[in-house]
């Protein structure tokens, strides 16, 4: 069977992962369409790497949980809507396997990016930031919002080489 199809379906979610990414870094903003394609993708992903629907079941419930978690966290003022959005999205791509090492990854790069927009947010030089677009005046606000989308997109490309999607489909990443 050509692996084309399949191929071209797997690169769906680092694509769009990025973009989410991407988008959140310049505007604040998760664009609905985005979580939207992804779960749109998963189906025809999940059944052309040939996963049953109890698989595709527990991606689903994966993906649930991390919509439960992502909404408690927008509740607290932590993550913004699309953020909670895109990690579920996201949890249903990689599923119970790699959902840990999703969580895992995901925290360890928002941390990181915590750590990099205080810095940023406290230098002397963010005054250097005013002749820079307005996305990264933004960026080095003190006390602005983080785009955690760029978190939520490290985590999931870090976990996804470890998904039943990609280790079904008998791809190497």
């Amino acid at each position: 069977m050509d692996a084309s199809p399949q191929l071209f379906l797997l690169a769906i979610f680092p694509a769009l992962v990025i973009v989410a990414a991407v988008k959140d870094l310049i505007s604040f903003t998760i664009p609905n369409w985005i979580s939207l394609a992804l779960v749109a993708a998963y189906v025809p992903a999940a059944l052309l790497a040939g996963l049953g629907l109890p698989e595709m079941g527990i991606s689903a419930a994966v993906c649930v949980g991390l919509l439960a978690v992502g909404i408690g966290m927008f509740a607290m003022g932590w993550i913004g809507g699309g953020d909670a959005k895109l990690l579920a999205a996201a949890g249903l791509w990689l599923g119970w396997g790699a959902v840990l090492h999703f969580v895992l990854f995901t925290a360890l790069a928002g941390g990181a990016l915590a750590l990099l927009l205080l810095s940023a947010r406290n230098t002397p030089l963010v005054v250097l930031t005013l002749r820079g677009p307005g996305w990264v005046q933004r960026l080095t606000e003190k006390g602005g919002p983080a785009p955690y989308g760029v978190a939520i997109c490290f985590g999931a490309l870090a976990a996804f080489p470890m998904s039943k999607l990609v280790s079904a489909a008998g791809v190497g990443l």
